[in-house]
């Protein structure tokens, strides 16, 4: 069975991440009626891409 961890939500928007069959760890980014799905390293390069923008 999949379990999900809810990382952050706001009324609109949704992090979270779950541990798939074969062990994967997926994050999901729900934006309204958008879900983007990041493979763990995928995921490391957005947040790398996010801090970059704090920087600014």
């Amino acid at each position: 069975m999949e379990e999900i961890e809810v990382l952050a939500e706001t009324d609109n928007y949704s992090i979270w991440r779950t541990e798939e069959p074969d062990g994967e760890i997926t994050y999901h980014l729900e934006f309204g009626s958008v879900t983007v799905h990041f493979f763990e390293e995928e995921w490391e390069e957005f947040l790398e891409l996010v801090g970059q923008l704090r920087t600014q």
